[in-house]
This record gives C-alpha cells, structure tokens and sequence, in this order.
C-alpha cells in the first residue's frame, strides 16, 4: 500500500505537468522567443508593395522556391509563380487599402524566423463589389533570410 501510495504521490506532479497545455503537444512548437524586428520589417515591406501595386520592388525577399497556401485553399509554388499571381489578383482590385491590426516577430525552437500579421483589406472587386476581409498571415523565413513560406488564412468582416 505504501508503494502504490507513493507512486500515485511521485505521478501527480507529472500528470499536472502534461495537462499543462490542455492535454495537447504542439506538432510543430510551442517554444517561441521574440525575433529581430528586422524580419517584420521586411513582411511589411511586401504588404506595402503589394497595397501600392509594386510587387516588383522587394521580390528579392522571397525564395526561389518560395511556398505561398493561399486562404482560397491555392497553393502556388516558386517566386516567379507567385510574382505572376499575385499580380493577376492585384489588378483585379481597385480602391485597395489594407489596415495592419498588430505583427510579431517570432523565433522558434527549430531556429526559424517567422512572423505573423494580423489585418484586414477591403477594396472594390472587378464586379464593382465592396469586399472587407479579415487576414492572418504566418510568413517563414529560410536560413538564407528569404521568405520560404507563406500561410494565409482570412475572414469576412463583420462575420464575428
């Protein structure tokens, strides 16, 4: 009984431990520390780019092979792909203004910079339409300091 006692006492601390999360292990991390601002810096610089319709500007800031998964459910692979895109969609809007709601500069423990970036757009579609769309976006850096990846997840204003 003393030992049943004991190991049930020796036990609890590390099934407090594991609850700690909500029961839940990260699949990818959840150990981030504060990375250099230098990294948000550059994100900001692409949305601009791409409010003013001059995605031309910084391209240099993406990979080659640059991973863009698109809110649509699009995935569109390759810095050219992406410039080509991105442009076509770009000039499909008019009256683009973007609002930037906060961004975070991120480190995880894998050593890899990201940054995420919360806002919202809203502008006139090529069917006259008024679109407002809320957006999150997680950019990843590669170990060049490119951005090798770009998740974007968005929702209709109002829609909360």
């Amino acid at each position: 009984m003393k030992k049943l006692f004991l190991f049930l006492f020796l036990s609890v601390p590390f099934v407090a431990m594991s609850q700690a999360n909500g029961g839940y292990t990260a699949s990818y991390s959840s150990k981030f520390t504060i990375a250099s601002p230098t990294y948000s810096d550059k994100i900001l610089t692409l949305w601009k780019d791409f409010e003013n319709n001059t995605l031309d500007s910084h391209a240099d800031f993406l990979a080659d092979t640059v991973t863009m998964m698109l809110s649509n459910g699009a995935v569109v692979k390759g810095k050219a792909e992406n410039l080509k895109s991105a442009k076509e969609y770009r000039s499909s809007m008019q009256n683009y203004k973007v609002k930037l709601h906060a961004w975070l500069s991120l480190k995880s423990d894998k050593n890899e910079n990201i940054v995420c970036v919360w806002g919202s757009e809203e502008y006139t579609d090529k069917t006259g339409k008024q679109v407002k769309t809320g957006t999150h976006e997680v950019w990843v850096f590669n170990k060049e300091g490119k951005v090798g990846l770009m998740m974007q997840f968005a929702s209709v204003e109002g829609s909360m």
